[in-house]
C-alpha cells in the first residue's frame, strides 16, 4: 500500500480546502478512500487532514495511518480522553482554531464519535459546510452517545453520504432536504476490499501465538463495560464460550481495568491482546469461527468476509448487516446458545453476492469525491 495522498495533493492557495475531521480508528478506515479519491480528482482539490487525538494509544491511532496509507495528519490536537463534555469542549476549542487559520471550504466528518459531533458544530456556526459520511444511521437507542451525536450532526450537515437505503428514509423522517442526501455505499468496505490480499491470518497467528480454531471478542461499549456487575456477567459469558473453544480478545482501552478487574484473564482458554493495527486485526477477525462484539464497524466487516456475528446489543444502526449479513443481535442469554450454534456453522469466505448489501462495491470513495467535486464547482 502506497501514500497515495503526496504533499503535491496538500493544500494550495488556487484550490478549494477540504478539511477531514477524523478522531477515532474507524474514521480513519472510512477516511481512507475518500482522501485518495479526491487526490486523484481532476479539480485538483486540497487536503488537510486534522486528528483530534480522541483515540491517543499509538496502536489506536497512529499505526493505522500506516496500514491505510494514509498521510501523516497536518495537525494532531491530542485532546485525548475525558467526559463527554470535557472532551467535545477540548474539541470545539482546538478545530475551532484551525478553521479560523485555515478556512476550509468544506468540513468533512466521519461516523459518530465526539470528534464529529463537535466539528460539525464549530463548522455551522463559523458557516462552513458540512459533508457527513456515514450519514443517516439510527439505533433509536438515544442512551448511546452515538445516536446524539450522529442525529446532530446529520441536521448541521449540507452533505449526507449514506451507506445504505434504510438511512435515506431516516434522514427524509427527520426533514433533512432530498437534495443533501447521496447514497453511495460503504467507504469502510471499500478499505476492506482493497486491502484483502494483506489480511494474513496464518501470519497473524504465528505472530500473536493463536490458536488455529478461536472465536474473535471485542467489547467497548459503555452498556456492556462500565458497571463491574454487568462486566461480570459479560465475563462469565465469555468464559462459557472459551470452555468450548479458545476466545481471543484484542483488549480496548475503554473498560480494559473493569474487565480485568472482572477476572477476564483468568481462563486459560481466554487470549487478552493489545490493540491490533486494522491489518493485524482484520486478519484475525477474516480468521475467527465466529466474532462476539458490540462494535458497530465489526458487523459490516464480517458482513462482507462472511463470518458468523454475534453483537451483544439490543440494537443496532445498522439491520442490513442482519437482512443481507451474517449479524445477529444477542442478550447475555442468548449469547453462549449462539455461540455454540455459530461454532457449527462454517466460517470463512466471502458472504453470498446475492445477499452484499447494494452498493458494498468498492467504489464508495470515488462516488463521495465525485459529489464533492459537484459541490465545490
Amino acid at each position: 500500500m502506497s501514500d497515495r495522498v503526496s504533499p503535491g495533493n496538500r493544500p494550495t492557495g488556487s484550490h478549494p480546502l477540504v478539511a477531514h475531521v477524523l478522531g477515532a480508528r474507524p474514521n480513519f478506515v472510512k477516511a481512507a478512500p475518500v482522501i485518495n479519491a479526491l487526490a486523484d480528482g481532476a479539480i485538483g482539490t486540497g487536503q488537510v487532514v486534522i486528528h483530534t487525538g480522541q483515540h491517543y494509544d499509538e496502536r489506536m491511532s497512529e499505526i493505522f495511518f500506516r496500514d491505510l496509507g494514509l498521510p501523516e495528519p497536518d495537525v494532531n490536537l491530542e485532546v485525548g480522553s475525558g467526559s463527554h463534555a470535557q472532551q467535545t469542549a477540548a474539541l470545539m476549542i482546538g478545530l475551532e482554531r484551525e478553521f479560523t487559520e485555515r478556512s476550509p471550504a468544506l468540513v468533512i466528518v466521519y461516523g459518530d464519535v465526539n470528534s464529529t459531533i463537535a466539528a460539525a458544530l464549530v463548522a455551522a456556526k463559523l458557516h462552513i459546510p458540512v459533508a457527513h459520511v456515514e450519514a443517516g444511521l439510527r439505533s433509536f437507542d438515544m442512551t448511546m452517545p452515538e445516536e446524539v451525536n450522529r442525529r446532530l450532526t446529520d441536521q448541521l450537515s449540507d452533505l449526507c453520504f449514506v451507506t445504505s437505503p434504510e438511512a435515506i428514509g431516516h434522514l427524509a423522517a427527520e426533514g433533512v432536504p432530498v437534495e443533501r442526501t447521496h447514497f453511495v455505499g460503504n467507504p469502510m468496505i471499500d478499505t476492506l476490499l482493497a486491502n484483502l490480499a494483506a489480511f494474513d491470518t496464518e501470519a497473524v497467528r504465528a505472530r500473536y501465538g493463536l490458536p488455529d480454531r478461536y472465536v474473535l471478542a471485542t467489547m467497548h461499549r459503555p452498556a456492556n463495560v462500565d458497571s463491574p456487575a454487568v462486566a461480570g456477567e459479560l465475563v462469565n459469558r465469555l468464559h462459557e464460550i472459551a470452555d468450548m473453544t479458545d476466545v481471543v480478545i484484542p483488549l480496548h482501552p475503554r473498560g480494559r481495568a473493569v474487565l480485568l478487574a472482572a477476572g477476564l484473564d483468568d481462563h486459560p482458554g481466554l487470549h487478552v491482546l493489545d490493540p491490533l493495527g486494522y491489518i493485524d486485526f482484520i486478519a484475525t477477525v477474516r480468521g475467527a469461527a465466529a466474532v462476539v462484539t458490540d462494535s458497530g464497524g465489526l458487523q459490516e466487516e464480517t458482513t462482507i468476509l462472511g463470518v458468523p456475528c454475534l453483537t451483544v446489543r439490543p440494537n443496532t444502526e445498522r439491520p442490513i448487516t442482519i437482512t443481507h449479513g451474517t449479524n445477529q443481535l444477542v442478550t447475555f442469554d442468548e449469547l453462549v446458545p449462539a455461540a455454540r450454534k455459530a461454532l457449527g456453522q462454517a466460517a470463512g469466505g466471502p458472504a453470498a453476492g446475492d445477499r452484499t448489501p447494494p452498493l458494498w462495491d468498492g467504489q464508495a470513495g470515488p462516488r463521495i469525491a465525485e459529489v464533492i467535486t459537484r459541490y465545490l464547482g
